[in-house]
């Protein structure tokens, strides 16, 4: 796991680098270690001691982990990597080049250098790719007092030691066990009188955001991984599982918004990397946006003979756009989270149409009086049903688009935001002429 890291407000200078070092807070070092250049940040490095100067390293970036290990001697890197947990040694050696991963391998041990190979041979963004093989396990025929002497042993090197894992003898996850009943239990007791069987667990290829969900709903410190035999594999930590959330909130935020991918760090980005991952979807947009030229187009004698009818364009189509985000943003909320699933679409619909009924009739009340100011009676009565009409069909777009790309098995969060805005926009111009042109032929 790569740390989060939140910056402080305080300026360090080189003297906060000796006193953050002394006093343990690897999230300064790492701060500071991020404002400087390669060969400074190395040097620094090794000011720290090895087991600090892994947890220093977690807090950094990948983008700087790796720009900091290409240039770290063999013999360091190695040592470096065997003090770093096991998820953030495997989400490094990821991202490393060919060449590097070579000379890290032969510079491991055979027992490191095996538990990093199948740890990160799994897929990204399964349980796999970001769960852990640092865990406390214990036997099921054990007492008690030999189970607490075991996980002395092993709570060393373990993420954490809160909950062990009881295993058959093929390894096959038997139960749970927290150290609080561990602790509080009598010497002579077996471990199998006291172990939960009610074990909440997940495949290793499961995708990563339902692991977070998992963890999230049963209050979880950890979630045990099994493989296809119902063999305990690795542990994904609550921690690990708030890193998966931030970046899928960051990504939907994304996605939401037109952009193709994760920029990472916006501060750090160049203005190739930025147009890149905007113009895409932007250009796609311009060309969504030429409907609603056309529907403009079509009705230019409407247009020339009631001039007043622009004034409330920009209005009814910025309504209609603003109610489908809104239904969108809470259909790909509910997805996401899955509150709600494909099968709910019609009975969603219903309700949708009586909610935006209400919200259009409101608007259009809204509307009405300077209708009559703008252009008399007959404009009102345009204004009013087109808001009424524009609204409802709004968001219904943009409730129904986010289960269509689901059913297309496209992520909903692409459903916000721009397109939402380009296809509500297109239909209420047609739906606002269309209305115009009859009511003012009667």
């Amino acid at each position: 796991m790569t740390h989060t890291l939140f910056p402080s407000t305080a300026p360090l200078d080189q003297p906060n680098v000796a006193t953050a070092a002394k006093a343990q807070l690897a999230a300064d070092i790492a701060r500071y270690l991020a404002l400087m250049n390669c060969e400074a940040a190395l040097e620094t490095l090794g000011r720290v001691d090895l087991a600090k100067r892994a947890e220093v390293f977690g807090y950094l970036p990948l983008a700087r982990q790796v720009e900091l290990t290409a240039q770290m001697p063999r013999v360091q890197l190695a040592r470096l990597v065997s003090a770093m947990s096991a998820d953030e040694r495997a989400d490094l050696f990821q991202r490393l080049g060919e060449s590097v991963r070579g000379t890290l391998l032969t510079a491991l041990a055979q027992a490191e250098r095996d538990d990093l190979l199948k740890l990160s041979a799994h897929r990204e963004g399964t349980a796999g790719a970001i769960m852990t093989s640092e865990y406390c396990t214990v036997d099921a025929a054990m007492s008690v007092a030999d189970a607490i002497a075991s996980l002395r042993r092993s709570a060393p090197e373990a993420e954490t030691i809160y909950q062990a894992y009881v295993l058959d003898a093929q390894r096959r996850l038997a139960g749970v066990l927290s150290l609080r009943d561990l602790v509080l239990a009598e010497p002579g007791a077996s471990v199998a009188s006291l172990a939960s069987d009610q074990v909440v667990s997940a495949p290793v290829g499961c995708p990563q955001e339902r692991v977070a969900r998992l963890i999230s709903d049963y209050d979880l410190l950890a979630l045990p991984i099994v493989n296809d035999d119902q063999q305990l594999v690795g542990i994904v930590t609550c921690d690990d599982a708030m890193d998966v959330v931030v970046d899928e909130a960051t990504e939907d935020f994304h996605k939401g918004a037109s952009i193709a991918t994760h920029i990472g760090n916006l501060r750090d980005a160049t203005v190739g990397l930025l147009y890149r991952k905007r113009v895409l979807w932007l250009v796609l947009l311009v060309f969504g946006n030429l409907f609603s030229g056309a529907g403009i187009a079509a009705f230019e004698d409407v247009i020339a003979a009631n001039i007043a009818l622009v004034f409330f364009l920009p209005l009814l189509v910025d309504s209609g756009g603003n109610a489908g985000a809104q239904s969108a943003t809470l259909m790909v909320r509910a997805l996401a989270t899955g509150e709600v699933v494909l099968r709910d679409w019609v009975k969603l619909l219903g309700r949708e149409c009586l909610v935006a009924l209400a919200l259009g009739i409101t608007m259009a009340a809204a509307v009405a009086l300077l209708g009559v100011m703008r252009g008399g009676p007959d404009i009102a009565v345009i204004v009013a049903s087109s808001m009424v009409i524009i609204v409802m069909v709004g968001s219904v777009i943009g409730m129904s688009l986010p289960f269509l790309l689901s059913r297309l098995r496209m992520d909903p969060a692409t459903a916000s935001g721009p397109l939402i805005t380009s296809i509500a926009d297109a239909a209420g111009v047609l739906v606002y002429f269309a209305i115009a042109s009859q009511v003012l032929e009667l």
